[in-house]
């Protein structure tokens, strides 16, 4: 992720449009190009001519720089701010289960832009939803397919009262996987999580924090179209 000789990578042309969540169309008409050449800049088959303005106004203010206590690495582009964000997809988790204090395996991961408007701290990874168990039809419903933007909770933090009203959660489990879910209890005393789903076809259970690998607030969802 760094601009070589005025040359915009594949990859940051990607994590730009993303931010801005407009189509590879939209941001042909943005410069003036045809969908062709923007999805042939993205694979990196083409090289963008520094001299179109959106281009050329990246070039003079892009800037980079690596958080040291988290897995994402941020870019910046004038004020806008992106997180390239390793991504453990439904095909990689059980892998991720054996790996996850594995710092090569997650270097290796894929990673995904998210825009970035503030200036989080922390240790994020991406995981793709699988099942329905967090569905009930309401705004607040987490889907199949959908991308979670997690930041870790450090587990120090696991011994005082989790802040379960503010978020929902990815909760890491020797034993049962990669769970998303709400938390709505927290026994402090003897290290249980409550956990619910929303969807009313899944019953509550219980858990005991000296079986969790990680717990991580969701922060943000990224979602895929689908036509009906």
């Amino acid at each position: 992720m760094i601009l070589n000789n005025n040359i915009m990578t594949g990859e940051e042309i990607i994590a730009y449009r993303t931010a801005l969540n407009i189509t590879q169309q939209e941001l042909a008409e943005l410069i003036g190009v045809s969908k062709n050449t923007i999805y042939n800049y993205e694979k990196g088959t083409k090289i963008p001519d520094s001299k179109i303005p959106i281009f050329e106004n990246l070039f003079k203010n892009q800037s980079q720089k690596i958080v040291s206590d988290s897995n994402a690495v941020k870019v910046s582009y004038s004020e806008m701010n992106v997180m390239m964000v390793p991504l453990i997809s439904t095909y990689a988790q059980a892998g991720y289960l054996s790996g996850f204090n594995d710092p090569e395996y997650i270097e290796e991961l894929p990673k995904i832009p998210f825009a970035d408007d503030k200036e989080h701290r922390g240790d994020y990874l991406c995981f793709e939803v699988k099942g329905d168990s967090m569905e009930d039809g309401s705004l607040e419903s987490i889907l199949e397919g959908d991308l979670l933007l997690c930041r870790n909770v450090r587990q120090d933090f696991w011994k005082s009262k989790l802040h379960i009203n503010k978020w929902d959660f990815v909760i890491v489990h020797r034993e049962k996987g990669i769970l998303v879910k709400r938390i709505i209890k927290h026994d402090v005393e003897n290290g249980i999580l409550t956990l619910h789903s929303l969807n009313d076809y899944y019953e509550d259970f219980t858990i005991n924090l000296k079986d969790v690998a990680k717990i991580m607030n969701v922060v943000d969802i990224k979602r895929k179209h689908k036509r009906r």
